[in-house]
Protein backbone atom coordinates (compact mmCIF):
# COMPACT_ATOMS: atom_id res chain seq x y z
CA UNK A 1 0.00 0.00 0.00
CA UNK A 2 1.47 3.44 -0.75
CA UNK A 3 1.09 5.82 1.97
CA UNK A 4 2.90 8.76 0.53
CA UNK A 5 1.63 11.95 1.64
CA UNK A 6 2.34 12.60 -2.36
CA UNK A 7 0.34 10.29 -3.73
CA UNK A 8 -2.26 11.85 -2.51
CA UNK A 9 -5.47 13.36 -4.65
CA UNK A 10 -9.13 14.56 -4.75
CA UNK A 11 -12.09 13.86 -5.85
CA UNK A 12 -13.74 15.94 -8.68
CA UNK A 13 -17.16 16.98 -7.10
CA UNK A 14 -17.31 20.08 -8.89
CA UNK A 15 -18.05 18.46 -12.53
CA UNK A 16 -19.71 15.43 -10.85
CA UNK A 17 -22.45 17.34 -8.61
CA UNK A 18 -24.38 19.95 -10.18
CA UNK A 19 -25.37 23.19 -7.93
CA UNK A 20 -29.14 24.45 -8.47
CA UNK A 21 -29.83 26.15 -10.88
CA UNK A 22 -33.41 27.78 -12.77
CA UNK A 23 -33.64 27.42 -15.93
CA UNK A 24 -33.61 30.48 -18.29
CA UNK A 25 -37.14 32.04 -19.73
CA UNK A 26 -38.02 34.43 -21.92
CA UNK A 27 -41.68 36.84 -22.43
CA UNK A 28 -44.35 35.85 -23.75
CA UNK A 29 -44.23 39.12 -26.15
CA UNK A 30 -45.20 39.50 -29.45
CA UNK A 31 -43.76 38.00 -32.26
CA UNK A 32 -41.46 40.30 -34.17
CA UNK A 33 -42.00 40.97 -37.95
CA UNK A 34 -45.41 39.44 -37.60
CA UNK A 35 -48.21 41.75 -38.79
CA UNK A 36 -50.52 39.60 -35.37
CA UNK A 37 -49.92 37.92 -32.43
CA UNK A 38 -51.98 36.14 -30.20
CA UNK A 39 -52.41 34.03 -26.85
CA UNK A 40 -54.59 31.70 -25.96
CA UNK A 41 -55.28 30.22 -22.68
CA UNK A 42 -54.19 26.70 -23.02
CA UNK A 43 -53.44 26.32 -19.27
CA UNK A 44 -56.65 27.19 -17.60
CA UNK A 45 -58.35 23.89 -17.28
CA UNK A 46 -55.34 23.38 -15.21
CA UNK A 47 -55.37 26.14 -13.23
CA UNK A 48 -58.59 25.53 -12.74
CA UNK A 49 -58.56 22.27 -11.04
CA UNK A 50 -56.10 23.18 -8.65
CA UNK A 51 -58.49 26.07 -7.76
CA UNK A 52 -61.38 24.17 -7.52
CA UNK A 53 -59.63 21.05 -5.73
CA UNK A 54 -57.58 22.06 -3.31
CA UNK A 55 -59.72 24.24 -0.35
CA UNK A 56 -56.50 26.18 0.79
CA UNK A 57 -56.20 27.68 -2.56
CA UNK A 58 -59.68 28.27 -3.32
CA UNK A 59 -59.97 29.81 0.02
CA UNK A 60 -57.18 32.16 0.20
CA UNK A 61 -58.08 33.41 -3.89
CA UNK A 62 -61.37 34.39 -2.42
CA UNK A 63 -60.58 35.69 0.50
CA UNK A 64 -58.63 37.95 -1.43
CA UNK A 65 -61.30 38.93 -3.43
CA UNK A 66 -63.63 39.47 -0.31
CA UNK A 67 -61.07 41.76 1.24
CA UNK A 68 -60.79 44.15 -2.14
CA UNK A 69 -64.63 44.25 -2.47
CA UNK A 70 -65.90 43.48 1.05
CA UNK A 71 -66.50 46.64 2.07
CA UNK A 72 -68.58 47.61 -1.00
CA UNK A 73 -68.19 51.25 -3.21
CA UNK A 74 -69.19 54.42 -3.59
CA UNK A 75 -70.18 56.53 -6.79
CA UNK A 76 -72.78 59.21 -7.59
CA UNK A 77 -76.74 58.67 -8.24
CA UNK A 78 -76.05 58.47 -12.08
CA UNK A 79 -73.47 55.81 -12.23
CA UNK A 80 -75.37 53.80 -9.28
CA UNK A 81 -78.71 53.94 -11.10
CA UNK A 82 -76.69 52.61 -14.11
CA UNK A 83 -74.36 50.07 -11.81
CA UNK A 84 -77.94 48.43 -10.94
CA UNK A 85 -78.78 47.44 -14.04
CA UNK A 86 -75.96 44.88 -14.42
CA UNK A 87 -76.84 41.54 -13.77
CA UNK A 88 -74.16 39.17 -15.30
CA UNK A 89 -75.50 36.01 -16.28
CA UNK A 90 -78.95 37.04 -15.02
CA UNK A 91 -78.59 36.76 -11.34
CA UNK A 92 -75.56 38.88 -10.78
CA UNK A 93 -74.93 41.98 -9.26
CA UNK A 94 -72.27 44.57 -10.29
CA UNK A 95 -69.92 43.39 -7.24
CA UNK A 96 -70.57 39.63 -8.15
CA UNK A 97 -69.21 40.50 -11.03
CA UNK A 98 -66.02 42.46 -9.86
CA UNK A 99 -65.41 39.24 -7.37
CA UNK A 100 -65.68 36.95 -10.28
CA UNK A 101 -63.42 38.59 -12.19
CA UNK A 102 -60.98 39.38 -9.46
CA UNK A 103 -61.11 35.30 -8.31
CA UNK A 104 -60.37 34.41 -12.08
CA UNK A 105 -57.22 36.79 -12.58
CA UNK A 106 -55.84 35.37 -10.14
CA UNK A 107 -56.23 31.91 -10.96
CA UNK A 108 -55.43 32.74 -14.80
CA UNK A 109 -53.75 35.66 -14.86
CA UNK A 110 -56.41 37.71 -16.72
CA UNK A 111 -60.13 37.73 -16.60
CA UNK A 112 -62.94 38.68 -19.07
CA UNK A 113 -66.47 40.13 -19.26
CA UNK A 114 -68.57 41.38 -22.47
CA UNK A 115 -68.92 44.67 -22.50
CA UNK A 116 -73.07 45.40 -23.61
CA UNK A 117 -74.27 48.48 -24.39
CA UNK A 118 -78.47 49.13 -24.50
CA UNK A 119 -78.46 50.55 -27.87
CA UNK A 120 -75.25 48.81 -29.52
CA UNK A 121 -73.09 51.76 -29.85
CA UNK A 122 -69.46 51.44 -27.81
CA UNK A 123 -68.68 53.25 -24.98
CA UNK A 124 -66.59 55.55 -26.86
CA UNK A 125 -69.71 56.35 -29.22
CA UNK A 126 -72.07 56.97 -26.73
CA UNK A 127 -73.26 53.76 -25.71
CA UNK A 128 -74.38 53.40 -22.08
CA UNK A 129 -73.56 50.09 -20.28
CA UNK A 130 -75.99 47.85 -19.11
CA UNK A 131 -74.47 44.67 -18.72
CA UNK A 132 -71.24 42.86 -17.87
CA UNK A 133 -71.08 39.27 -18.67
CA UNK A 134 -68.14 37.44 -17.26
CA UNK A 135 -66.32 34.86 -19.44
CA UNK A 136 -64.47 31.70 -19.95
CA UNK A 137 -60.78 32.63 -20.35
CA UNK A 138 -60.34 28.85 -22.05
CA UNK A 139 -62.14 30.36 -25.03
CA UNK A 140 -60.82 33.52 -25.14
CA UNK A 141 -57.87 34.48 -27.60
CA UNK A 142 -56.07 38.00 -27.12
CA UNK A 143 -54.89 39.37 -30.55
CA UNK A 144 -52.21 41.96 -30.44
CA UNK A 145 -50.55 43.89 -33.67
CA UNK A 146 -46.62 44.22 -34.62
CA UNK A 147 -46.53 47.02 -31.98
CA UNK A 148 -47.89 45.05 -29.24
CA UNK A 149 -51.14 46.91 -28.72
CA UNK A 150 -54.62 44.62 -28.14
CA UNK A 151 -56.46 45.18 -31.30
CA UNK A 152 -59.51 42.43 -30.63
CA UNK A 153 -60.44 39.82 -28.94
CA UNK A 154 -61.74 36.61 -30.45
CA UNK A 155 -63.95 34.09 -28.34
CA UNK A 156 -64.96 30.91 -29.72
CA UNK A 157 -67.56 28.54 -28.29
CA UNK A 158 -69.13 25.51 -30.06
CA UNK A 159 -66.67 25.76 -33.06
CA UNK A 160 -68.55 29.06 -33.36
CA UNK A 161 -65.80 32.64 -33.37
CA UNK A 162 -66.92 35.57 -32.19
CA UNK A 163 -64.94 39.05 -32.54
CA UNK A 164 -64.99 41.55 -30.03
CA UNK A 165 -63.31 44.97 -30.66
CA UNK A 166 -60.93 45.89 -27.49
CA UNK A 167 -63.81 48.71 -26.13
CA UNK A 168 -66.27 45.63 -26.38
CA UNK A 169 -64.21 43.50 -23.23
CA UNK A 170 -63.57 44.62 -19.93
CA UNK A 171 -60.11 42.76 -19.52
CA UNK A 172 -58.25 42.83 -16.12
CA UNK A 173 -54.86 41.48 -15.36
CA UNK A 174 -52.91 39.81 -12.76
CA UNK A 175 -48.91 41.36 -12.64
CA UNK A 176 -48.40 41.71 -15.89
CA UNK A 177 -45.20 42.76 -16.49
CA UNK A 178 -42.41 43.31 -19.70
CA UNK A 179 -43.98 42.85 -22.50
CA UNK A 180 -45.66 39.86 -21.76
CA UNK A 181 -49.22 38.81 -23.95
CA UNK A 182 -50.74 37.72 -20.39
CA UNK A 183 -50.94 38.22 -16.82
CA UNK A 184 -49.68 35.77 -14.08
CA UNK A 185 -51.22 33.06 -12.76
CA UNK A 186 -50.46 32.93 -9.04
CA UNK A 187 -51.08 29.01 -9.38
CA UNK A 188 -48.04 28.42 -11.49
CA UNK A 189 -45.68 29.56 -8.75
CA UNK A 190 -47.37 27.67 -5.58
CA UNK A 191 -48.15 24.44 -7.45
CA UNK A 192 -45.03 22.86 -6.15
CA UNK A 193 -45.54 23.21 -2.77
CA UNK A 194 -49.57 22.37 -3.50
CA UNK A 195 -48.31 19.13 -4.92
CA UNK A 196 -45.52 18.04 -2.22
CA UNK A 197 -48.18 18.81 0.40
CA UNK A 198 -50.53 16.81 -0.92
CA UNK A 199 -48.53 14.19 -1.51
CA UNK A 200 -47.16 13.96 2.17
CA UNK A 201 -50.82 13.70 3.30
CA UNK A 202 -52.03 11.31 1.22
CA UNK A 203 -48.96 9.15 1.95
CA UNK A 204 -49.53 9.85 6.20
CA UNK A 205 -52.67 8.86 5.22
CA UNK A 206 -52.34 5.56 3.57
CA UNK A 207 -49.62 4.38 5.75
CA UNK A 208 -51.81 5.14 8.79
CA UNK A 209 -55.00 2.89 7.14
CA UNK A 210 -52.48 0.00 6.84
CA UNK A 211 -51.32 0.24 9.61
CA UNK A 212 -54.70 -0.77 11.32
CA UNK A 213 -54.70 -3.67 9.51
CA UNK A 214 -52.47 -6.69 10.92
CA UNK A 215 -50.53 -8.91 8.46
CA UNK A 216 -50.76 -12.93 9.23
CA UNK A 217 -48.54 -15.41 7.96
CA UNK A 218 -50.44 -19.13 7.47
CA UNK A 219 -48.92 -22.53 7.31
CA UNK A 220 -51.50 -23.09 4.37
CA UNK A 221 -50.92 -23.41 0.92
CA UNK A 222 -54.49 -25.20 -0.02
CA UNK A 223 -55.73 -22.21 -2.47
CA UNK A 224 -59.35 -22.98 -1.41
CA UNK A 225 -58.41 -23.11 2.09
CA UNK A 226 -56.82 -19.89 1.54
CA UNK A 227 -59.89 -17.79 0.04
CA UNK A 228 -61.86 -18.84 2.72
CA UNK A 229 -59.59 -17.81 5.01
CA UNK A 230 -58.96 -14.54 3.44
CA UNK A 231 -62.99 -14.12 3.18
CA UNK A 232 -62.99 -14.41 6.61
CA UNK A 233 -60.21 -12.48 7.81
CA UNK A 234 -61.61 -9.73 5.99
CA UNK A 235 -64.97 -10.35 7.55
CA UNK A 236 -63.53 -9.92 10.98
CA UNK A 237 -61.94 -6.66 10.33
CA UNK A 238 -64.47 -5.22 8.81
CA UNK A 239 -66.72 -5.95 11.59
CA UNK A 240 -63.61 -5.73 14.31
CA UNK A 241 -64.16 -8.63 15.39
CA UNK A 242 -61.10 -11.64 16.45
CA UNK A 243 -60.67 -13.78 13.80
CA UNK A 244 -59.83 -17.60 15.35
CA UNK A 245 -57.81 -19.81 13.25
CA UNK A 246 -57.63 -23.29 14.12
CA UNK A 247 -54.45 -25.02 14.32
CA UNK A 248 -51.04 -25.66 16.63
CA UNK A 249 -49.64 -22.79 18.24
CA UNK A 250 -46.98 -21.27 16.26
CA UNK A 251 -48.26 -22.28 12.63
CA UNK A 252 -50.12 -18.78 12.35
CA UNK A 253 -48.52 -15.69 13.27
CA UNK A 254 -49.25 -12.13 13.00
CA UNK A 255 -47.49 -8.84 12.34
CA UNK A 256 -47.83 -5.69 13.27
CA UNK A 257 -46.89 -2.65 10.93
CA UNK A 258 -45.43 0.18 12.64
CA UNK A 259 -45.62 3.74 11.86
CA UNK A 260 -42.73 6.40 10.65
CA UNK A 261 -43.39 9.29 13.33
CA UNK A 262 -46.31 11.56 12.77
CA UNK A 263 -44.09 14.80 13.80
CA UNK A 264 -41.88 13.98 11.18
CA UNK A 265 -45.02 14.15 8.26
CA UNK A 266 -46.72 16.93 10.68
CA UNK A 267 -43.63 19.27 10.81
CA UNK A 268 -43.00 18.94 6.56
CA UNK A 269 -46.70 19.61 6.00
CA UNK A 270 -46.21 22.66 8.64
CA UNK A 271 -43.82 23.57 6.28
CA UNK A 272 -45.14 23.37 3.05
CA UNK A 273 -48.22 25.35 4.35
CA UNK A 274 -46.01 28.09 5.59
CA UNK A 275 -44.40 28.09 2.21
CA UNK A 276 -47.33 28.21 0.19
CA UNK A 277 -48.99 31.33 1.96
CA UNK A 278 -45.77 33.19 1.74
CA UNK A 279 -45.67 32.51 -1.91
CA UNK A 280 -49.20 32.97 -2.78
CA UNK A 281 -48.68 36.39 -0.94
CA UNK A 282 -52.10 35.91 1.11
CA UNK A 283 -51.38 36.17 4.80
CA UNK A 284 -53.13 33.35 6.47
CA UNK A 285 -54.77 35.11 9.31
CA UNK A 286 -56.95 36.68 6.75
CA UNK A 287 -58.98 33.34 6.15
CA UNK A 288 -60.34 32.82 9.75
CA UNK A 289 -58.54 32.50 13.16
CA UNK A 290 -55.39 31.18 13.31
CA UNK A 291 -54.04 29.24 16.46
CA UNK A 292 -50.13 29.56 16.03
CA UNK A 293 -50.28 33.82 15.68
CA UNK A 294 -50.70 35.50 18.28
CA UNK A 295 -52.50 38.28 18.21
CA UNK A 296 -49.92 40.68 17.88
CA UNK A 297 -48.20 38.79 15.16
CA UNK A 298 -51.59 38.39 13.24
CA UNK A 299 -52.11 42.21 13.58
CA UNK A 300 -48.82 43.20 11.98
CA UNK A 301 -49.46 40.42 9.02
CA UNK A 302 -52.69 42.04 8.33
CA UNK A 303 -50.80 45.47 8.29
CA UNK A 304 -48.06 44.42 6.04
CA UNK A 305 -51.36 42.91 3.54
CA UNK A 306 -52.11 46.45 3.53
CA UNK A 307 -50.51 47.95 0.74
CA UNK A 308 -51.33 44.85 -1.32
CA UNK A 309 -55.19 44.86 -1.62
CA UNK A 310 -54.78 48.72 -1.48
CA UNK A 311 -52.78 48.32 -4.62
CA UNK A 312 -55.29 45.77 -6.42
CA UNK A 313 -58.18 48.52 -5.20
CA UNK A 314 -56.77 51.14 -6.96
CA UNK A 315 -55.85 49.50 -10.37
CA UNK A 316 -59.21 48.02 -10.39
CA UNK A 317 -60.98 51.82 -10.06
CA UNK A 318 -58.66 52.75 -12.86
CA UNK A 319 -59.16 49.46 -14.69
CA UNK A 320 -63.30 50.52 -14.60
CA UNK A 321 -62.71 54.18 -15.19
CA UNK A 322 -60.19 54.24 -18.32
CA UNK A 323 -62.14 51.12 -19.88
CA UNK A 324 -65.42 51.23 -18.96
CA UNK A 325 -65.74 55.10 -17.71
CA UNK A 326 -67.47 53.90 -14.71
CA UNK A 327 -66.23 55.96 -11.47
CA UNK A 328 -66.48 54.41 -8.01
CA UNK A 329 -64.78 54.47 -5.19
CA UNK A 330 -63.94 51.35 -3.39
CA UNK A 331 -64.00 51.53 0.19
CA UNK A 332 -61.43 50.00 1.80
CA UNK A 333 -60.79 47.40 4.82
CA UNK A 334 -60.31 49.39 8.36
CA UNK A 335 -56.51 49.61 8.88
CA UNK A 336 -55.37 48.15 12.52
CA UNK A 337 -52.45 51.15 12.26
CA UNK A 338 -54.86 52.71 15.25
CA UNK A 339 -55.51 49.63 17.08
CA UNK A 340 -52.10 48.28 16.99
CA UNK A 341 -50.81 51.66 17.88
CA UNK A 342 -53.51 51.92 20.99
CA UNK A 343 -52.05 48.59 22.50
CA UNK A 344 -48.52 49.79 22.19
CA UNK A 345 -49.61 52.32 24.22
CA UNK A 346 -51.11 50.26 26.83
CA UNK A 347 -48.63 47.62 27.14
CA UNK A 348 -44.93 48.74 27.16
CA UNK A 349 -43.19 45.56 26.36
CA UNK A 350 -45.17 45.32 22.73
CA UNK A 351 -42.98 48.26 21.06
CA UNK A 352 -41.58 49.10 17.98
CA UNK A 353 -45.32 48.97 15.73
CA UNK A 354 -45.62 52.53 15.79
CA UNK A 355 -43.21 55.52 16.26
CA UNK A 356 -44.15 57.46 19.53
CA UNK A 357 -43.84 60.85 19.86
CA UNK A 358 -40.73 62.46 21.59
CA UNK A 359 -39.46 65.96 22.52
CA UNK A 360 -36.11 66.77 22.69
CA UNK A 361 -34.44 67.42 25.87
CA UNK A 362 -37.74 65.60 27.97
CA UNK A 363 -35.80 64.17 31.07
CA UNK A 364 -32.41 65.96 31.41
Amino acid sequence: MNTDIRSATYSDMTSKVSDYSVDTKTTDGIYYGQEESYWDFSKFTERYGYYHSIPELKSAIQAYATWVLGQGYQCDERTKIQLNLITGWGEDTFMSVLWNMLVIKKVNGDAFAEVITHNGKSIDKGGIIINLKPLSPQRVRIVLNSKGKIIRYEYTDNYKKQTFKPIEIFHISNNRVADEMHGDSIIDSVKWAIDAKNEAMSDWRRISHRATIRVMYVDEDDPIKLNIMKTKYAEAINKGELLLVPGKPGENTFQDLTLPPVEAFLAWIRYLENYFYQALGVPKVILGGVSENTEASAKVAVIVYEPTFTREITELEKDLWSQLKIKIKINKQPSLMDNMYSDEQKNTGQVGFQPNDTQAGVGK
